[in-house]
């Protein structure tokens, strides 16, 4: 059995005629030990899909679907079963951590609330475990004292990470965990995170839109575009080698390391994602698309593929050159 199970899940904000789909039928799954990377451009539900599995979205968000967790539906739970799988079976990770911390409490504090909700440890015990978690993530113990201000970037993304592990949950969902960090600072966050889940046999769900970062921390890869998964595969083959031309012109946009002509024209893409309000037919990626033929504007593709699956009626590495497809 999968750690997380998702099926066909569909988010959408509003009802009735000014229904807005945000995430179309996403079908995913991560077992524990394993990482699954999430990329795409900002409005295409990477985030939607993120809050959907613990229901955090606002009162506005419909969901259908599946989000089995350990076996248990979460869309399905009570809403005490709920509260009692926050933190203490899955648990986030959110972008932005200066915006997510409490600025007028102590780190420390922060750290030991969920563990005293949830665990029923003693206020002694619960201090405790904050100095296990702050060594685990690499912060001295006296830094439970500090306020957020005090801390970096880089030591505040920590301090998320030590909260995310704070009940020892089964999964972990890392929302953008290194957006506004520096590059240093990044491969420190995510060699931590990558080491974290293999060693206590966690899953994580990573988001980013970058798709380099994605291939070098997880195990697989999906891309989503307009609210679905259109690839999905082993995290460097979609990277390397991707077979829907959205995923190649996503790892296109990015130099590679020792190609001067990436470095100096690095290929892009135009335009930006559909509005999930006014989504065109078939393809949603067709307009934007180098190489649509006219069977795009009428019918979406679904997945299809062994392992490494596209959702494209001509999937497979072989494109036209010129922007954006996949570099040579």
């Amino acid at each position: 059995m999968s750690l997380l199970e998702i099926r066909d899940l569909r988010v959408t904000y509003g009802s009735g005629a000014a229904a807005v789909p945000a995430v179309r039928g996403v079908g995913l799954s991560l077992a524990a030990g394993r990482k699954l990377g999430i990329a795409g451009e900002s409005g295409c539900g990477k985030s939607t899909l993120a809050l959907a599995l613990l229901r955090l979205l606002p009162a506005s968000a419909r969901l259908s679907g599946e989000i089995l967790l350990d076996g248990e539906d979460v869309l399905t739970m009570r809403w005490g079963r709920l509260r009692a799988v926050r933190w203490a079976g899955a648990s986030i990770v959110f972008q932005g951590a200066m915006h997510s911390l409490n600025a007028v409490r102590r780190i420390g504090d922060q750290i030991a609330e969920p563990i005293l909700l949830h665990s029923g440890a003693t206020p002694g015990a619960a201090r405790s475990r904050v100095g296990e978690l702050l060594a685990q993530v690499g912060l001295p113990d006296g830094r439970a004292d500090a306020y957020p201000h005090e801390l970096s970037g880089g030591q505040r993304q920590r301090v998320m990470i030590a909260m995310a592990l704070a009940c020892d949950p089964r999964l972990i969902v890392a929302d953008e965990p290194t957006t506004a960090l520096d590059v240093m600072i990044q491969a420190q966050i995510l060699r931590l995170i990558g080491g974290l889940v293999t060693e206590r046999d966690l899953g994580l769900l990573m988001i980013s839109h970058d798709l380099a970062v994605l291939a070098d921390v997880c195990d697989r890869l999906a891309v989503m575009y307009a609210g679905r998964v259109v690839e999905e595969g082993p995290a460097r083959d979609v990277y390397a080698a991707g077979l829907h031309p959205y995923g190649q012109a996503l790892s296109a946009a990015f130099p590679r390391v020792g190609d001067p002509g990436s470095r100096r024209a690095p290929r892009g893409l135009p335009g930006d994602p559909p509005d999930p309000a006014a989504l065109p037919p078939g393809c949603a990626f067709h307009p934007r698309c180098p190489v649509a033929v006219p069977v795009c504007a009428r019918e979406e593709q679904e997945l299809t593929g062994d392992g490494h699956r596209a959702a494209c009626v001509r999937p497979g590495p072989s494109r036209p050159s010129g922007p954006p497809g996949r570099p040579s």
